[in-house]
């Protein structure tokens, strides 16, 4: 079985991982999970990230055909369109980005927003397969941290996104709209039961307290021998009991409310307003009537 070539590119303002993964006989290659720069008090965007990952892709002969998303992000804006836009580039994610779309059109008012998924070129069910060159890849729908998760399996490596962080760190979190920490346990425990020796490639890593080191590839193995979290042994109620009460502590991401708008149109933002500027929303919450009056 021919093995991905793998080129990892980390984020460190939002500690994310992309990736570019590459047939080595076709030279065709796909960017998984990119980043858009986004500073959130100025409002600026630009494509630093994206064009380091672009720059390698041309010094070193990979063509670039597809992007692919492993769910809508809420911590970064993805660099999607702007690799469609150079490289000619088809942009998929899970069909279940439906729903996501459905739970945030009114959450910020986006009467434009389509729920359809169209904003994608290609949506994709469990089970899918299509092929980056000679390399096949599968589609393993792995939902709970958001309804639309999926993971990409690609010889022996598993792009597994937000789902599973470095077996010293944990978990994804469950507690956004839609996810849900019950069934982000059995889609772990999905991942768990392919081979130990199948690597798992994550698109974030916090360096756990202790570690001095960014890591961001681990194994089914390692994962179910050591996983603070849900290594084996590790039951199912256990598992959604620490998830929840984990949950109620964690603070929001800096660039959540950005990044889903954006995100669930396939990377776009919305269209410019007479002036030429784009907007994003902000929902104002009043934390109890007083404050309101």
């Amino acid at each position: 079985m021919t093995q991905p070539h793998i080129e990892a590119f980390f984020d460190a303002p939002t500690n994310t991982i992309s990736y570019l993964v590459g047939d080595p006989a076709s030279r065709t290659a796909a960017v998984i999970d990119p980043v858009l720069d986004f500073d959130l008090a100025s409002g600026v965007a630009d494509t630093r990230s994206v064009e380091r990952i672009l720059a390698f892709a041309q010094e070193h002969d990979w063509r670039i055909e597809m992007v692919l998303e492993t769910h809508a992000h809420a911590d970064h804006l993805s660099a999607a369109p702007f690799i469609k836009a150079r490289m000619g580039a088809w942009i998929g994610i899970g069909v279940h980005i439906r729903d996501v779309q459905r739970i945030f059109r009114p959450v910020f008012a986006m009467t434009d927003l389509k729920t359809d998924g169209s904003d994608f070129d290609r949506l994709f069910e469990d089970g899918d397969r299509f092929a980056i060159g000679a390399l096949e890849v599968e589609i393993l729908h792995v939902p709970g941290h958001t309804p639309a998760d999926i993971a990409y399996r690609i010889g022996d490596a598993v792009f597994v996104g937000d789902t599973l962080f470095m077996p010293d760190y944990g978990t994804a979190r469950a507690d956004f709209p839609g996810g849900d920490a019950r069934t982000l346990y059995r889609s772990i425990r999905r991942l768990l039961s392919l081979p130990e020796e199948t690597r798992l490639f994550l698109c974030h890593d916090y360096k756990a307290p202790g570690r001095d080191d960014y890591r961001w590839e681990t194994s089914v193995g390692e994962q179910r021998r050591s996983s603070v979290h849900i290594h084996d042994g590790i039951d199912e109620d256990a598992f959604v009991a620490m998830r929840e009460s984990r949950d109620t502590q964690l603070p929001v991401p800096k660039l959540l409310l950005p990044s889903i708008q954006v995100n669930i149109r396939a990377g776009h933002f919305a269209e410019a307003e007479a002036n030429g500027v784009t907007y994003l929303r902000i929902p104002v919450k009043w934390r109890n009537e007083t404050e309101n009056n």
